[in-house]
Order: structure tokens, then sequence, then C-alpha cells
């Protein structure tokens, strides 16, 4: 019925996948530090569907030495080959804060994926509880270090759950 009433959400995740993936994440935090993924998966006419998370530390093992997200850029090409060989791209990525989910001054200066519509999804609270649309925050790069903050269109942007593909 939510698909007759509207557009579709630029990003949908299934409950199963996205519950999953954010609880993973709370676990690498450790309470302590940051953590991150790439979000990977396939942009069809009706939005983009995540279908895994390709966590940070999986690809560069030191990107969290000092507590928060330090990538080296060196090993996007990891990523690059992931999707090469799986026939899907980056979506989106995501990662945690301690507080809240707004973005810091070096999350606007420094995203991961620094493309024109890239989706920086932020968690607040290490991932604890429940993450949903809604209760964080969702940035699209426009370039130049300048963000569009999608975070208050809560499911109209990102819907985790059924959608129409």
């Amino acid at each position: 019925m939510s698909a007759a009433r509207g557009k579709p959400p630029r990003l949908l995740a299934s409950s199963s996948l996205w519950a999953a993936g954010t609880a993973e994440l709370h676990r690498r935090t450790e309470r302590v530090r940051e953590a991150g993924a790439f979000l990977i998966g396939r942009t069809g006419p009706r939005g983009s569907r995540i279908e895994k998370f390709l966590f940070y530390d999986d690809v560069d093992p030191t990107c969290f030495r000092r507590g928060i997200v330090e990538f080296d850029g060196r090993k996007l090409g990891q990523v690059w080959e992931h999707c090469r060989a799986t026939g899907a791209k980056v979506i989106a990525d995501v990662h945690v804060h301690p507080g809240g989910y707004g973005q810091s001054e070096s999350d606007r200066h420094n995203p991961i994926i620094a493309a024109v519509g890239h989706i920086a999804l932020i968690l607040p609270n290490f991932a604890a509880g429940r993450p949903v649309p809604g209760r964080i925050g969702m940035y699209e790069y426009a370039g130049s270090r300048q963000w569009f903050d999608h975070s208050l269109e809560g499911r109209r942007f990102f819907r985790v759950g059924v959608w129409p593909w």
C-alpha cells in the first residue's frame, strides 16, 4: 500500500540485514570507539537496495586505532575489487558516533567517498538500541565539503523493511 502512496525511498534495506549489520557495528565499537561499514548493493529504477555491510576494519584493520574513523584511502581498491567481483556497488557508508547522529567537522570535511550524491549514514550511541531512519543521520554529499541533510526525512529517504523493487 505504501508504494501506491508516493515515491519510493532512495535507500532500502531488509529488516534482517539492517538489524544484523547494526548489531555487528555495535559489537565492534566495544562502546569505546567508532565503527563503520561500506553499504554494498544495487541500484534500480525504484532506488538503491543495500545487500551487504563491508566493515571498514575488515578492509583496513588499522582504521580505528585512535578510536575514530581514519580509513586509508589506498585500501579503497579492495572495496572496488569486491564490487567488480559481485556486480554490486557502494550504495552508501555508515559509521557510529558515541553521542548523537550529527555530522562532526571531520565528517563534513573528510567524506569516505567524496563523490557527489554519495550517502553517509551516522548512527548514534555506538549503534545501541534500534538505530532506524528517523533516529539516525542521513547525509548526501554535494561536493566541496557541502552536504544535504536528509535526517528529518526518515523513512521517506531510507526505508528498513519491504518496498516493491
